[in-house]
């Protein structure tokens, strides 16, 4: 068997195995990868067992990242909260995860990493290792939107988009400038509070540019002042849940609650019968709970690394809290600043 390489952004036939493949999602399509590329300049690359002359029948999609920080790597995909190999055996990924490895070190890449919840990855070769585990929830949303909404816990989800609604919140959404100059103010401030720098707006501007209107914002109001936002993705019959960020001052309103139950039900009105709620650190206490109030059981998610390899997800203790420090402390006009130059060499 031999491994080819294509352009998944200008080979149809990319699109065209996505478009079929049932493990295929938001995060294969080529619309996610032009923002990936338009951001960050990182390099889309398809592996498969199937010629350039044939259709295609399998892949797997990575992007080159290449940072004089962090090294060269070969991710997938970067900022992507999962991105299953699209193989329908598992001999045909473990050839190409094979064939990758023995290229390491000719191309000079530190390591591939690949974001899957299947866990029988780990068997395509011993020299592996699980880099970080998450949890992965997703909503079943086949049943009529009452059924659905009677399903979820009774005080912390169902009680707080009734507060919400009490409230006299007002929801916006769509995809224009406006709503991105309020989305991305709250995001600012969640990141702020959460110590991290700010994922670069021209993300956003890319994303909505690519997606167009597979993609959508929800703001949630109290009289002029935005108060929470999730921007939501969708694609064939999946909604996708991916930011969200709120003002702490108004927290007591449950506006996030709410303004997630608003998307599901927008995504449900478009044919979706699944909403994936993203993925969640394990040790994440609060949010697993939080997600788990919507969703039971939710699937395990690994990020594996072929071969083994210390990665920047085993960031020690210390660099953390010296970073979470840094960014509290620094003034907001450099908060921006900071994720344009930080966020291409984490992926």
């Amino acid at each position: 068997m031999n491994i080819f390489q294509l352009d998944p952004i200008r080979d149809h036939r990319w699109e065209e195995l996505v478009d079929r493949h049932p493990r295929a999602s938001v995060f294969h399509t080529r619309a996610w990868l032009e923002a990936l590329q338009s951001t960050y300049g990182y390099e889309p690359v398809v592996f498969t067992a199937s010629r350039s002359t044939a259709a295609l029948e399998n892949g797997v999609v990575f992007c080159r990242v290449n940072s004089w920080i962090t090294g060269h790597r070969l991710i997938s995909l970067p900022f992507s909260d999962h991105c299953e190999p699209l193989c329908d055996s598992p001999d045909e990924l473990n050839f190409i995860i094979r064939y990758l490895q023995t290229a390491l070190e000719r191309q000079s890449w530190k390591y591939l990493e690949v974001r899957s919840a299947d866990w029988n990855l780990g068997q395509a070769t011993e020299h592996h290792s699980s880099i970080a585990e998450y949890w992965l929830h997703a909503i079943d949303l086949h049943s009529p939107v009452e059924d659905v909404f009677r399903s979820l816990d009774k005080d912390s989800v169902q009680g707080q988009i009734r507060r919400a609604e009490g409230a006299g919140l007002v929801e916006k959404s769509g995809r224009s400038d406006e709503l991105l100059t309020d989305f991305y103010g709250l995001l600012v401030m969640t990141r702020r509070r959460h110590g991290l720098p700010p994922i670069p707006r021209s993300w956003f501007r890319n994303l909505i540019r690519c997606q167009g209107d597979a993609l959508e914002m929800h703001v949630a109001y109290m009289g002029e002042i935005p108060v929470a936002a999730v921007l939501t993705l969708y694609f064939r019959d999946s909604g996708y849940y991916k930011y969200g960020c709120s003002d702490s001052r108004f927290h007591n309103l449950g506006a996030m609650t709410w303004l997630l139950w608003r998307a599901m039900c927008a995504a449900k009105s478009r044919g979706a019968v699944r909403f994936d709620l993203g993925r969640t650190e394990q040790k994440d206490g609060g949010l697993v709970g939080f997600k788990s109030d919507w969703v039971g059981c939710p699937k395990r998610l690994a990020y594996w690394t072929f071969p083994e390899h210390s990665s920047l997800y085993e960031t020690s203790g210390w660099k953390r809290r010296l970073g979470n420090c840094i960014i509290s402390y620094m003034p907001n006009r450099l908060l921006p600043l900071s994720g344009r130059l930080i966020y291409r060499h984490i992926a």
